[in-house]
């Protein structure tokens, strides 16, 4: 969960950051190639309302240490014979080519990409005065400007990334070690717990077996029995939950007995075992099991896992309802599915049903239900040990159906 909880953060940041980045680089090269539209179209403007000798330069003229961007005049007929030009050179082939572009088109001006130029015609009494600029320089600049802002943007992701996680482990330090002590507290107690529970069971079970035991002395006893079975249950769910914690934080292998599991045995074998569970609630169950979908997993807490969604389908269908439990392979995942007919869930409560000793149904007492609320919350942490994920979903028209995949 905290390498979970790391990368979120790490993932935040840079989108973040990088969204910043580009915005600031990618507004100065809008706004250069903005600049360099103008000074453009200021010169092509200019080739068409002056003299065929007029010259408008960008800056200085070419004196041998820059480029100078040249702006040729020409005046043409219908049929594309020039009439006249300005006295820049300009190659004949080129000329021709960029002639016919600008007659043939159905606009005023355009832009050649593949020979550098950019041109504007307007109609006068000898036909067409055009007026071209070469772009090349322009074009070129706004290229290399591009290749930097993509160079600058690339190499100051890398470097935050660093930055980043290495910030993020340093922010992480103080959340792990309280996880770490929190991890450990709930397991050292839960065992801590077992021992008294265990004799105070015990105990009480001798009293009950004693038939001298008045019997209003025997309600307290079967009372303090019946609570602390119910302890028992919960020091038992804590420290499988303490389990599923240290599979997610050390890794699965290390704390869960891998294995070659035959899913579609044990989702089928469960699936059985609550029929008779289902029959006295008042449903049934109907499975619908690929055969022979296997997967790596510990078979013991995953038939937990799998119990416990179809205990709760069961537990909340409504009467005379059907609960079904499909599992598919549809690609490289295995897919299971527990639906049952029931009023649909508040989004609130969907939205936290798998939370810690949280109770969808707060108007129903513990005896009513039979648990704590963190049934729904073991069978997450066994899924996510295993590298898998649960969601739930309900509606009025279908009902409540949790998916698991793995």
């Amino acid at each position: 969960m905290l390498q979970k909880l790391r990368r979120e953060f790490v993932v935040i940041t840079m989108s973040l950051v990088g969204l910043v980045l580009v915005v600031a680089l990618g507004s100065a090269l809008v706004s250069s190639y903005m600049n360099q539209s103008n000074m453009v179209y200021s010169a092509l403007t200019h080739g068409l309302t002056g003299d065929l000798d007029f010259k408008p330069h960008f800056g200085d003229q070419d004196d041998g240490h820059g480029p100078n961007w040249l702006t040729l005049s020409a005046d043409v007929s219908e049929d594309g014979t020039i009439i006249a030009k300005s006295s820049y050179y300009i190659d004949p082939d080129v000329l021709t080519q960029i002639i016919a572009e600008v007659l043939s088109s159905s606009e005023d001006s355009g832009h050649d990409a593949a020979l550098h130029l950019s041109w504007m015609r307007m109609q006068n009494e000898t036909g067409w005065r055009i007026s071209i600029v070469d772009t090349q320089y322009v074009d070129a600049a706004l290229a290399r400007q591009t290749v930097t802002d993509v160079v600058i943007v690339l190499a100051a992701m890398a470097a935050l990334f660093v930055i980043v996680w290495i910030l993020s482990s340093w922010i992480m330090k103080p959340i792990q070690k309280s996880w770490d002590s929190q991890r450990r507290f709930v397991s050292d107690a839960s065992h801590e717990l077992k021992t008294p529970l265990a004799v105070i069971l015990a105990n009480t079970q001798i009293l009950l077996d004693d038939k001298h035991v008045p019997p209003d002395t025997r309600a307290w006893i079967e009372s303090t029995n019946d609570e602390a079975t119910h302890m028992k249950a919960l020091v038992e769910d804590l420290l499988t939950l303490a389990r599923t914690d240290e599979a997610q934080a050390d890794g699965a292998k290390r704390v869960l007995a891998m294995e070659d599991v035959d899913l579609s045995e044990l989702v089928d074998e469960c699936a059985i075992e609550f029929d008779g569970v289902a029959y006295e609630r008042g449903c049934s169950i109907e499975s619908d099991i690929a055969p022979g979908i296997h997967i790596q997993a510990d078979r013991t807490q995953l038939a937990r896992a799998v119990r416990t969604l179809v205990d709760n389908a069961t537990k909340y269908a409504t009467k005379g309802t059907v609960v079904r439990v499909r599992l598919t392979k549809p690609d490289k995942h295995a897919v299971l599915t527990v639906n049952n007919a029931s009023a649909p869930m508040d989004p609130d409560d969907l939205e936290h049903i798998f939370d810690r000793f949280y109770r969808s149904d707060k108007a129903r007492s513990r005896e009513e239900t039979g648990g704590f609320g963190l049934g729904l919350a073991i069978c997450k942490g066994i899924i996510d040990a295993h590298g898998g994920s649960i969601c739930a979903k309900s509606t009025a028209e279908e009902g409540t159906t949790f998916t698991v995949t793995l």
